[in-house]
């Protein structure tokens, strides 16, 4: 049975999709720690990130690293953070939150509630800042 993330990717599930290329795709996370927290996943579906063969790892994080700066130009923060988990959701993931603090990026922390149209204005911002 294919993830969620699977399912995102292929389209069954709709997303706030900001980068895809044939190997990743990039969308915002629906319950954010902060505005502009996005997702960036391998479309072949992998659960472990260190399973992740080592050139498509690296280019995975050169990907993250194109949205993270894109984020940045559009979201105020210090920095984008970067997290790795593993354990939501069996599909290896990337975390991008835009931060200010260490704090800022506690999974514990209460998640924001955003309108659709909160979504869809953040989600053209950033569409608009990534360089391919």
């Amino acid at each position: 049975m294919a993830s969620l993330f699977t399912k995102i990717i292929k389209g069954e599930i709709p997303s706030y999709k900001l980068a895809e290329d044939d190997r990743f795709f990039a969308f915002l996370d629906i319950n954010p720690l902060a505005k502009g927290h996005a997702l960036v996943i391998p479309k072949n579906e992998t659960d472990y990130i260190f399973d992740i063969e080592d050139d498509e790892l690296g280019a995975m994080v050169v990907f993250a690293k194109k949205v993270a700066n894109a984020i940045e130009k559009v979201v105020p923060c210090k920095k984008v953070g970067m997290a790795v988990l593993g354990l939501e959701v069996p599909h290896a993931h990337i975390h991008l939150v835009p931060i200010n603090t260490v704090y800022d990026i506690d999974f514990k922390q209460p998640k924001l509630k955003l309108s659709t149209q909160e979504f869809e204005e953040i989600t053209a911002l950033i569409k608009a800042q990534i360089i391919n």
